[in-house]
């Protein structure tokens, strides 16, 4: 089991630790309800040093890019982030990332941390272009400092412009006295904030900062149990759940991020797919009667003939309902549609949502 750089303070704060993939990693501090209102409505702190990050560069690496996600790479120019996919030969995903454009020859990619290895021998399988690959996962640690007082908070902390800095933009500069860091405006909550790039040597000097100048904010730290049901409130895909490697792209939704302008692994296919339609589709639902849907769940008809899983489900702490997604036959997948959740041999009635579930 690996540690973070920071996985001494969380204990130290009385953090329930769980194994994540393959780290440990702090679940809840105060309890999941508490940490995700202080996101809703002030500023929280994520310790995500799990995820991966690999560096691709040379004069080919925006060709390797293209080749291996489904999201249309040259759109981007320095300082811009995109949220992308990359399908496997199959239909399904490998994984969801990240694309950040550092500039003209040079990309960071962020990955989940479950799929490090799979996604690192994906992409070096296909990089027939000679570009310069480096995977720096274990040597950055990241922050992901969230909520509608994090500007405010953060920007004492450095002369970078963090109040007009928009959704899925990035900079580089000093931060809290530690100089080429990189802060993003990108987030799995939907309640805005930052994430920031970090050396691990100086993970716990910016950790003590962003408490210090967050102090009056009533800042506090968040696990990934409330990281969970921020991301599920606002309709984020977690792989692994809600995609993975036998769920393609447009039956999860993601066709706004798979871009046919160009040629990249399987959009022959997937374009295809998006053309005569799918026969599942992933919904959003929330429950119209008391329970709580779990990932595994099936989802029924009145009558109780199977027309799906749960993929995720949660009780919503914003909403105070159940609230889920799950894939559906086609039929059932309309806005509006009832369905029903097996619920300990109980069917619960709910009906299908536009998302997001939280409006804000």
């Amino acid at each position: 089991m690996k540690n973070t750089a920071l996985t001494h303070i969380h204990e130290s704060l009385g953090a329930k630790m769980v194994p994540f993939a393959g780290y440990n990693m702090p679940v809840q501090y105060e309890g999941i309800n508490i940490e995700h209102e202080t996101v809703r409505n002030g500023v929280g702190v994520f310790d995500v040093s799990h995820m991966g990050e690999f560096f691709l560069k040379g004069e080919n690496a925006l060709k390797l890019i293209q080749k291996v996600t489904s999201n249309d790479a040259s759109l981007l120019h320095d300082g811009k982030i995109q949220y992308s996919c990359m399908p496997n030969k199959d239909g399904g995903i490998v994984d969801d990332l990240l694309v950040y454009r550092i500039g003209n020859e040079e990309y960071m990619l962020v990955v989940n941390a479950s799929n490090i290895e799979k996604d690192w021998n994906w992409i070096s399988k296909h990089n027939e272009f000679g570009v310069e690959m480096i995977n720096k996962s274990d040597e950055y640690s990241l922050l992901a400092i969230q909520g509608p007082d994090a500007a405010e908070a953060l920007q004492p902390l450095t002369k970078l412009d963090l109040f007009n800095m928009k959704y899925y933009n990035f900079a580089i500069g000093t931060f809290a006295g530690i100089e080429n860091v990189l802060v993003s405006a990108t987030g799995y909550t939907g309640s805005g904030g930052f994430e920031i790039y970090i050396k691990n040597k100086d993970a716990e000097h910016i950790w003590n900062e962003v408490f210090k100048v967050g102090k009056k904010f009533g800042i506090k730290p968040i696990g990934l149990a409330a990281r969970d049901t921020l991301r599920l409130e606002m309709g984020f895909c977690l792989y692994g759940n809600d995609i993975n490697d036998t769920t393609s792209p447009i039956e999860a939704g993601l066709g706004w991020i798979t871009k046919f302008t160009k040629d990249f692994i399987n959009s022959e296919n997937i374009k295809n797919q998006k053309e005569t339609g799918v026969t599942k589709k992933l919904v959003a639902f929330e429950i119209s009667d008391k329970g709580i849907p779990r990932h595994g769940y099936e989802i029924v008809t009145e009558n109780g003939d199977v027309i799906g899983e749960v993929t995720s489900g949660t009780m919503s702490p914003s909403l105070k309902k159940g609230i889920g997604m799950g894939y559906v036959a086609k039929e059932f997948s309309k806005i509006g549609t009832e369905i029903f959740i097996q619920i300990r041999n109980k069917s619960i009635p709910a009906v299908v949502v536009k998302l997001p579930f939280y409006k804000g």
